[in-house]
């Protein structure tokens, strides 16, 4: 069943407990889960992979119940159809008391995964499509409103454009804000300059322009000019996340129209003059499918830099070095 994103009050979620969550705005999936499952305990996150890696060990703790547990709330993130084998098997079992949620990334019409829970009567499908800047400034001015902070329009203008249009970054960046506004009256441009500097930390972002140019020689300097350590791995991971997002976008609208200029022209939010040329350059170098297996290895990266934070930057190191060599022809 086919449900809008705005429309989730609609949801019965005893009646109908598979929920695919599939699209690019993060964000707003976290949001709707959240109203989903208000007041609910006993969420079980899971990446596709462990699932899949660890099959049955899955099946036998999902079908297995303690008998303090009411329901079973399980998610599933970054699922793609390689899932749907058994999730066809759990539906099967009619098991009472649970709820099963899908993270999923854009998915084409043709995706047997999202056929499946369009059709199903057990099933939700909702998509999520990315914010523009007229949602997310109006998201903003909601929250500095309702919170009673004082800020100027251009500075409130500042805070959404360095977000690149990531609504869950704009919300992390809004609530820095109401903190120091419990201690200033109200929020200057310095202020915001200082809050938001992770978002353009210029060395990490060059040593990620670079990578994504295949500058390995620049690559190099950046990395033995500046001292990073563990504390940055997870800083400059979540960095090139969103620098690989916006790269995808781009890549995948010069797929279409296959006018590069009229890519850089057509871009949200703009790109600033003094990196239109390096971004030529990763658009022409990665295709949107080349793009996209990144995305994926930086998901995967980020479940072992937890594991190992004492060697993030290490791990990091040799990541971006594989990237910077690897094939990209489109």
């Amino acid at each position: 069943m086919i449900i809008k994103s705005f429309e989730i009050n609609k949801i019965d979620i005893k009646k109908s407990p598979y929920i695919l969550l599939y699209g690019k705005n993060e964000g707003l999936k976290k949001e709707t889960t959240n109203a989903l499952l208000k007041n609910k305990n006993n969420i079980s996150n899971y990446e596709e992979k462990e699932v899949l890696d660890n099959y049955n060990f899955f099946l036998e703790n999902l079908f297995s119940k303690s008998l303090f547990e009411q329901e079973k709330i399980i998610i599933i993130k970054r699922a793609t159809d390689k899932i749907l084998k058994i999730l066809n098997e759990i539906i099967n079992k009619n098991l009472e008391d649970l709820i099963f949620i899908i993270y999923s990334d854009n998915l084409e019409k043709r995706s047997k995964l999202r056929n499946f829970f369009e059709k199903d009567k057990k099933c939700i499908c909702i998509a999520f499509y990315p914010d523009n800047e007229q949602t997310l400034t109006k998201l903003a001015f909601n929250f500095i409103k309702q919170k009673k902070i004082l800020i100027a329009n251009s500075n409130l203008n500042l805070i959404v454009n360095r977000c690149n249009g990531d609504r869950e970054t704009l919300l992390n960046e809004l609530n820095k804000i109401e903190l120091l506004s419990k201690s200033r009256k109200k929020i200057t441009q310095e202020d915001i300059e200082k809050l938001t500097n992770l978002i353009e930390n210029h060395s990490i972002a060059d040593l990620i322009d670079n990578c994504l140019a295949k500058n390995t020689k620049q690559i190099l300097k950046i990395l033995n000019e500046n001292n990073f350590n563990n504390d940055d791995g997870i800083i400059i991971l979540r960095s090139f996340l969103n620098k690989c997002k916006k790269i995808f976008i781009l890549s995948d609208e010069f797929k279409r129209n296959k006018d590069i200029n009229l890519t850089i022209l057509n871009a949200k939010p703009p790109i600033f003059w003094k990196n239109k040329e390096i971004t030529k350059k990763q658009i022409l170098l990665w295709s949107p499918e080349k793009i996209k297996e990144i995305i994926f290895k930086i998901y995967d990266i980020e479940l072992v830099l937890k594991k190992n934070m004492n060697n993030s930057i290490n791990i990091i190191t040799d990541f971006i070095l594989e990237q910077s060599n690897s094939k990209t022809s489109n």
